[in-house]
């Protein structure tokens, strides 16, 4: 049995009682039902997926995945394929902006090679998962092979594998690095929602109403070329994906498989975290959103997931910067959840 189909097989459900007990906890604290929204949400789930009230989110990690895309050579990024190197060195030196708004929320920032188009040095400090050097360019062919695919996924896993062997993990975020990875996110959504690709792309890092165009022919192009099936998440991959988008499914599947958590940023998280939950529904309960970017396709794989955002901020970055910021977030959801009293408990009787 392979490694992928071996995790799904792994992932159990969270616990019901305890998240039964945490509604109750919360409906009964001395403050308006309800009153804290979205919050008391997060925080039974949590105590759901962790088993108890008091749960403690003490090892936070930030995995951005990074790779490159041959259907740059379409003219869909403003930006040059060297950036995305260049963006692993600045992860890896702490400068960049996930890496400040990591630290902000007391979580570290690892970065793994999924398939970027340059040779790092064996000894760089991030996880050498290369599956190739770059995917092809999908308006012409497809993206990579299936073995390819599922090896990006696989390598996710492994990447929450090792992680963990090293010790508790209580969250993870996803984050992604790769020029031109909104136009792969942009087709995983178009092959999941049949909404017109013109409806679903943005503009990714800027680029202007001809390169709008270009993106978007590009996409259309690779769509009726291969015309992916929804009900194959692998073969989705396959023709329109990214390599770090699969291993940002792999994340997901491989955290849900031992009972952690995962906090998604923007489309491409999101794309990645889509393409987890099609192959593995059971993944879906341990999945949170961190924010709502404005890349417009992003609120379509929200919806199709059944996730409600944590942050509205007009983010547009990736590299799992609004995963970072969600999380401070979920730690104040813990403390509502365990440290609010219950009307009870101060003396208050029969409020609600």
């Amino acid at each position: 049995m392979r490694l992928l189909e071996h995790t799904i097989q792994r992932i159990t459900a969270p616990n019901a009682d305890a998240y039964g007990a945490a509604r109750e906890r919360l409906r009964n604290q001395a403050r308006p039902a309800g009153s804290l929204g979205i919050l008391e949400e997060v925080g039974a789930r949590l105590a759901g997926i962790f088993g108890t009230i008091d749960v403690r989110l003490d090892r936070k990690i930030v995995i951005t995945c990074a790779g490159d895309h041959g259907i740059c050579a379409e003219g869909v990024s403003r930006f040059p394929q060297k950036v995305t190197p260049q963006m692993v060195y600045n992860f890896v030196g702490g400068g960049a902006s996930v890496s400040v708004l990591a630290r902000h929320a007391g979580a570290e920032v690892r970065v793994a090679d999924l398939g970027v188009d340059w040779d790092f040095a064996p000894d760089l400090p991030i996880y050498h998962k290369k599956v190739r050097k770059g995917t092809a360019n999908f308006a012409a062919v497809p993206a990579m092979t299936r073995e390819e695919a599922v090896r990006s996924i696989e390598a996710g896993i492994e990447i929450v594998d090792e992680l963990t062997a090293e010790g508790p993990v209580h969250l993870i975020g996803t984050g992604d690095m790769g020029i031109g990875n909104t136009s792969p996110s942009t087709a995983i959504i178009a092959a999941y929602s049949n909404i017109p690709v013109p409806e679903l792309t943005g503009r990714g890092t800027g680029i202007d109403d001809d390169g709008l165009r270009k993106k978007i022919a590009a996409i259309e192009k690779g769509l009726a070329l291969h015309r992916p099936d929804p009900k194959d998440p692998v073969g989705v991959l396959e023709k329109v994906g990214g390599l770090e988008i699969g291993g940002l499914a792999g994340l997901v599947i491989g955290a849900a498989a031992h009972g952690i958590p995962v906090v998604c940023d923007g489309l491409i998280a999101t794309a990645g975290a889509l393409i987890a939950c099609e192959l593995a529904p059971s993944a879906r309960p341990y999945l949170f959103a961190g924010h709502n970017s404005v890349e417009v396709g992003h609120r379509y794989m929200l919806e199709h997931l059944g996730l409600q955002p944590l942050l509205h901020l007009e983010f547009r970055l990736g590299e799992g910067t609004g995963a970072a910021l969600a999380m401070t977030l979920m730690d104040a959801a813990t403390r509502i959840l365990a440290e609010i009293k219950t009307f009870a408990e101060v003396g208050i009787n029969d409020a609600q």
